[in-house]
């Protein structure tokens, strides 16, 4: 196992795959930290209180994010963190996650850079350790 991921972060409305997916990095112990916004406006304004305030150690290393939430959804997110993104040095990998099979969903994530991979949910727990050790390799 590389190095830890110091900091993930959860952008996603369901609070039952939200506690599903806390258990399991905290069993698991994947990452140190967990940040969890039920929207994409709650964590962008996040990120953007980051910018402002230079401190960029607390950004998280990996990012989980749900496309439909309400308030700002998935695609509203990655359109407004685009913008911000290059402001930071760190590098934040990111996954759209999702319980959408619809292939239009999968080309729309795949046309933003910054996204990693377009996973299903329910993600398999070998899927989830596999992620979190590819983070750790790519950080150390």
């Amino acid at each position: 196992m590389g190095q830890k991921v110091e900091l993930a972060c959860i952008i996603d409305d369901d609070k039952i795959y939200v506690n599903l997916v806390k258990k399991i990095i905290e069993i698991k112990k994947l990452s140190e930290n967990l940040l969890i916004f039920k929207n994409g406006m709650e964590a962008l304004d996040h990120f953007k209180l980051i910018l402002e305030n230079a401190t960029e150690e607390i950004l998280p290393d990996i990012i989980f994010l749900d496309i439909n939430m309400p308030i700002m959804d998935g695609w509203e997110f990655l359109n407004e963190f685009i913008k911000i993104k290059n402001n930071f040095e760190k590098k934040i990998t990111l996954y759209v996650v999702s319980s959408s099979i619809d292939p239009r969903d999968l080309e729309r994530a795949k046309s933003f850079n910054l996204v990693t991979d377009y996973l299903i949910k329910p993600i398999e727990l070998k899927k989830f350790e596999k992620i979190f050790d590819r983070n750790g390799h790519a950080a150390a």
